[in-house]
Formats: structure tokens, C-alpha cells, sequence
């Protein structure tokens, strides 16, 4: 394969800082994935747009087991978020810019950088939808769904975190609990249950659970609204709740004594229910695989000592169906999800070879017979 050189490292930081720009929340990924499409047909490839708005493009190989290599379009700033972006010569400030668009614009550099060479496979670059937030990974979903068990390794680009592998799908269930009661007047229904106060007390019973620190396990109320007025008994309050834990049964345990909670507020006069609304499935491979024995090599080839992780990733879907799939960094930054996230410019090319090193290895892979 052809080295990294400094045309495409400059192409790249060039299409991340352009990919920025362009807004794309979860389940609005629309005009991001116009712009990566365009790229596709501009570099030469034939993309393709499925039902759920993921961006596929081809590179034809020769005979060995395909490889996927995805970076999610979707960002978690809202679509009339402000996009300032703030660039010198050690690193590019802006909100999403590592989150993901330097990985977008690395899969557009790999679709430059091998387009027309002589690969061992065929090369799936994949710009999927619905990876942040409430999108419960539908966009890998339906990359899974419809490659199965045929690719050798599903590569999943995250934009920072270099010399991390994620090789362990955290598991993570999300629910919207919701009050609701009569309400009244603050003064003339003084006694009436009211939903913001039954939510508060719920809230504190869930948070006093004695949570394992092994296997870890978290819970977090990230939204809350309900109420009119000051001076309403509010008739309705609802929350956002995330479960997380490395272990699936402790996962499960954890739902059940949230339900069991839920089921003692539940009463005449006060309605409580549960619904799901974000479900991330667990799942692993050993850190003996091949798959996860050659990323550790290729980033040791270039100095780094890789740690292996455990994370909520696009990765997670086809590891719970027991596909061999890890997520990777490129960069390396920090600020994720605000408005300062940076990422730094010095390892992007010590990233991107360590991708490319990866590619190599992965159809070498013990299994990939010629198909």
C-alpha cells in the first residue's frame, strides 16, 4: 500500500476542518452525508446511501474476506449550534471536530490514499448515521445486518484516543421515566401529590443504590423537565436515565431494581411508567484474538504501548453478534462534547499509519481464506 504522505495528512486535516462546518445531529446527518458522498464520487469510487442514510463505498479487491471501516457522521450538538473553529499549527478547537470529524475526514483520506491500488479484498468505507445519543447504533445496525459474518473485521474510527483499542462493547440501557398526577393549585390543592416532587424523591432513592465498583456500573439522570408554573402542582415531570456496567448480568440486575423502584412510587393518584429508549448491546472478543493481537502490533511499530479498553461504541453491534470488530483512535485531544474539544495535529500521521497498518494485517488474518 502506498505510504502516508504529506498531501494526504494535509487533505485530511483540510476535509476534517470541512466536514466540521457542516451540522449533522443524530437522525440529521443529512447534508453531511450529501457532502461525503460527493467526496466518494470525486475520488472516483461508486458510494451507495441505504435506507437508514449510511454512506457506503466499494473499493474492489481480490479475493480475501472484505473489511469494514466506519466512522460515525453524527455529532451531539444540536444542528443550529455554533461551529466556530480555532486552528495553529499544533492542533484544530471546534465542537465535534474529534468527535468525529477527523475520523470522517480519515476515511475519506483511506478512500484517496487506496483507491485504484492492488488489495488483497474488497475495502468497505463506511459513513454511518446514529451513533451519539438516542440513535442506538441503528446506522451499524444496519451495516451488520446486512454484511453479517462476511467481512474478516469491522474497523470502527474514533477520533481520539490513540493507542486505545476497544475490543469490549460496554452495555448500556437508557430509560425516560414519567409522573404524572392531577396537579392543582399551589395554595387551594396544598396536599395534592405533586409529579416534580414524586420524581425528585424517586430520583433519590435510585441514586443511594450501592453500585459495584467491579464490574463497574453507573447510573446518571441526564434530563429532567415537568411543571407549568410556580405556583402549579405539576401534573406531570419525567427524567432520562442511563445504566451502564461491564457485566451484562449486573446490567440486567441493576434494570430490575430500577423497575422494582419504580413499581413501589406507583400508586392511586400518582402514575409512574418506564420506557425504554436507548439499548446498547454488550459484547467482546478476547484480548488473544488476531484481530485485537494485530492493532496492539501496529501501534507498537510506532512506539506506542496500546491499552486495551472497554466503551459504548459502534463497535458494540457487531460484537454482540460475535463478529471480530474494535474501535481505534487516530489523534489524540480532549474536550469531547463541548465546545472546546481539540484535537492535536503531530499524531494524526502516526494515526493514520497505524490504520493502514491495520488494514494490512487484518486480511492476513488466521481464517481469511480467499472467497
Amino acid at each position: 500500500m502506498k505510504p502516508v504522505c504529506r498531501e494526504i495528512l494535509n487533505d485530511v486535516i483540510e476535509q476534517a476542518c470541512a466536514v466540521q462546518q457542516i451540522p449533522a445531529p443524530t437522525f440529521s446527518e443529512e447534508r453531511r452525508a450529501d457532502y461525503v458522498e460527493k467526496q466518494f464520487v470525486q475520488i472516483g469510487l461508486q458510494p451507495e446511501r441505504d435506507a437508514v442514510g449510511n454512506i457506503l463505498a466499494r473499493i474492489p479487491g481480490g479475493k480475501k474476506r472484505p473489511l469494514i471501516l466506519s466512522a460515525h457522521l453524527d455529532t451531539v450538538h444540536p444542528g443550529k449550534k455554533n461551529l466556530d473553529i480555532h486552528r495553529n499549527a499544533e492542533r484544530i478547537t471546534g465542537p465535534g471536530i474529534g468527535d468525529n470529524s477527523i475520523s470522517v475526514a480519515v476515511l475519506l483520506g483511506v478512500a484517496k490514499l487506496l483507491h485504484g491500488e492492488d488489495l488483497p479484498g474488497d475495502l468497505w468505507l463506511v459513513a454511518n448515521v446514529a451513533e451519539e445519543g438516542l440513535g442506538n447504533l441503528i446506522g451499524m445496525e444496519a451495516v451488520v445486518n446486512r454484511f453479517a459474518d462476511q467481512p474478516a473485521a469491522y474497523i470502527v474510527l474514533e477520533g481520539m484516543g490513540l493507542g486505545l483499542i476497544y475490543h469490549r462493547g460496554l452495555g448500556v440501557n437508557r430509560y425516560r421515566i414519567v409522573v404524572e398526577t392531577p396537579g392543582g393549585h399551589s395554595w387551594g390543592d396544598y396536599g395534592m401529590p405533586s409529579a416534580i416532587h414524586e420524581l425528585a424523591q424517586l430520583i433519590t432513592r435510585i441514586t443511594r443504590f450501592n453500585l459495584p465498583k467491579r464490574p463497574r456500573t453507573t447510573l446518571n439522570v441526564g434530563v429532567i423537565e415537568g411543571g407549568t408554573t410556580v405556583n402549579t402542582i405539576a401534573d406531570q415531570a419525567w427524567m432520562e436515565l442511563d445504566l451502564r456496567s461491564e457485566d451484562e448480568r449486573m446490567l440486567k440486575k441493576l434494570v430490575g431494581q430500577v423497575k422494582q423502584r419504580v413499581h413501589t412510587f406507583d400508586r392511586p393518584g400518582v402514575l409512574v411508567t418506564m420506557q425504554e429508549i436507548g439499548n446498547r448491546p454488550a459484547g467482546e472478543i478476547p484480548p488473544t484474538h488476531p484481530l485485537v493481537q494485530a492493532a496492539q502490533q501496529c501501534l507498537a511499530k510506532e512506539g506506542i504501548t496500546p491499552t486495551l479498553e472497554i466503551g459504548s461504541t459502534d463497535a458494540n453491534m457487531p460484537l454482540s453478534r460475535g463478529y471480530p470488530a474494535i474501535c481505534i483512535g487516530l489523534t489524540r485531544g480532549s474536550n469531547a462534547h463541548t465546545n472546546d474539544e481539540y484535537i492535536l495535529l503531530e499524531p494524526l500521521e502516526t494515526g493514520i499509519r497505524q490504520l493502514i497498518c491495520l488494514l494490512e494485517r487484518s486480511w492476513k488474518l488466521p481464517g481469511n481464506q480467499s472467497v
